[in-house]
Order: structure tokens, then C-alpha cells, then sequence
């Protein structure tokens, strides 16, 4: 018998309950760690190991002590993925057509993300990875909107798991394979996923003004233009600039923040730079 013919007498047995009243899920919290914080971004492939440790602990006891519910996790490339980008000019407005240098690049971050996986996971969090080169895309081209379907992220995260995604590799019309950023995986997933909370864990206490100074909350880009400069080592995603106008594109506030304010972040209190 079909499912047609199981309701063609009118019996609604069937049919889903409705679950109008159940209480909506919180609100995910939307966390980016830094390639430069887990990795020694200056040795090739080389992961920082106890800056992993430590900022995978203050993930999991925010788990287990109730003050972030639902989180998604995003890395950046570090001495993974931006080694081998650089090395073939690939970048994200510069693309390839070179499967082997798609694939160095891509399995670069693949191999970075099993390392943050495997600390996850020795600390009892359920993480799962969703890699973008096999979900996103650019059909319009470097200059288009990125396309991110979030239904497999957003699934997981109901299933009780934790989405780690990172930099990688998008497709691109007109450029083959581009680089996307970590910065810009936040801000797509912050606003289709509706995240009350944004935090972008650097190497530094936050957006740093000409003095070196911690600047408190940056509401336009203009306001804090000439103290922004290029990341000191390779980075070819864009550095603190680009940081900062993707996350200024949120509803959501963001802070920015080193690693010593992560714990206070996932507690929920003021860290480095709120940007709004």
C-alpha cells in the first residue's frame, strides 16, 4: 500500500503531531577559533597543540555547565590551508583550475579539522564536521554572494551535535576554486542560523587601535580604518580588516577577543571588542 492510499480514507493517524507548543530551541552561539590561535601559523601544518587543548576545554566545560546550549564551531586555516593557498595563488579573489592544488589546499584544512575533531572529542563533545567545499559556492562569480545551504548544519545542531566547519576551498564561476574565509562561513551562519552570539577567538585581546590599545566597541569601519593592518604572518583571507566588515554585517553582536577571553565569552560577559 502507498502512503496515498494509507490517507485516502481520511485518517489523519498518520500525520505528524503538532508540536506548536514544544519550546523553540535557543538561539545557537557562533564561535571562531583562530588559525593563528590553534596552529603555529609560521611552521607549515604544524598545530599548536596546547592552544588546542585549552580552548577545547573551555568549550566543553561551557557545554557541561549549561551556559552555552547550542554551538557552532569555525576554524580558520593557519599554517594549514593558508600555507598551501599561498603557495598556488589561490585566494578569495584569486581562483585555480588545478585539481591538485584544490585538493593540497582542501586536504590541508580536512587534516586541521580532524585534529580539532579529535580534541572535541577527547573531551566528550559531539562534534561533527561539515566541510564548505562540498556544500558552497559562488555562481556569481568573486564578486557574487556566497551560497551556503544550511540545512545539514542546522539539522545537526537540533541532533544535538556540535558543526565544525573551517576555511576552505569554494567553487567559483570564472575562477574554478576560490578561497573562502572563516570570517565570512560566521557571518553567513550567524544570520541564517539566527545566533544571538558571535565571538571571534584571535591571537590578540581584540581589535587593537595605532596605540596598540584594546578598542571597547566599533559600530562602523570607517571609525577604525587607519589602525587596521595586515595580519603579520600569511593570511590570505584578509587579516583584522576583513574580520571586521564581515562581522559588522551581523544583527547579531560579535566580539573579538584573545584566547584568555574565551571562557569569560562562552560565560556570556563583555570581551575585547564588541562589534554592532
Amino acid at each position: 500500500m502507498t502512503a496515498g492510499e494509507c490517507g485516502s480514507d481520511g485518517d489523519d493517524s498518520s500525520a505528524p503531531a503538532d508540536d506548536s507548543s514544544a519550546p523553540a530551541a535557543d538561539p545557537p552561539v557562533v564561535l571562531k577559533l583562530g588559525g593563528s590561535v590553534i596552529t603555529e601559523k609560521d611552521r607549515p601544518e604544524t598545530v599548536d597543540d596546547a592552544a588546542l587543548a585549552t580552548a577545547t576545554d573551555a568549550l566543553a566545560a561551557a557545554l557541561d555547565r549549561g551556559s552555552v546550549d547550542r554551538l557552532v564551531v569555525v576554524h580558520g586555516g593557519g599554517s594549514f590551508g593558508h600555507h598551501h593557498a599561498s603557495e598556488h595563488g589561490v585566494s578569495t579573489t584569486e581562483g585555480t583550475h588545478d585539481a591538485d592544488a584544490v585538493m593540497d589546499v582542501h586536504g590541508a584544512m580536512v587534516r586541521l579539522n580532524r585534529a580539532v575533531l579529535s580534541s572535541l572529542h577527547d573531551r566528550g563533545v559531539p562534534a561533527v564536521p561539515v566541510h564548505p567545499l562540498s556544500l558552497a559556492a559562488r555562481p556569481g562569480g568573486v564578486d557574487g554572494s556566497l551560497d551556503l545551504p544550511l540545512s545539514s548544519t542546522a539539522t545537526l545542531l537540533g541532533e544535538g551535535f556540535v558543526p565544525v566547519l573551517h576555511g576552505d576551498g569554494v567553487a567559483t564561476a570564472g575562477e574554478g576554486v576560490t578561497v573562502v574565509s572563516g570570517d565570512e562561513l560566521v557571518v553567513e551562519l550567524a544570520a541564517g542560523l539566527g545566533a544571538d552570539r558571535v565571538g571571534v577567538c584571535s591571537t590578540v585581546a581584540g581589535v587593537l587601535d595605532a596605540d596598540g590599545s584594546v578598542i571597547p566597541s566599533i559600530e562602523s569601519f570607517e571609525s577604525v580604518a587607519d589602525a587596521l593592518g595586515a595580519s603579520d604572518a600569511t593570511d590570505v583571507s584578509g587579516g583584522m580588516a576583513a574580520k571586521v566588515r564581515e562581522l559588522l554585517a551581523l544583527d547579531a553582536p560579535a566580539s573579538v577577543f584573545g584566547p584568555a577571553g574565551l571562557e569569560a565569552f562562552l560565560r556570556g560577559e563583555a570581551v575585547g571588542t564588541r562589534i554592532d
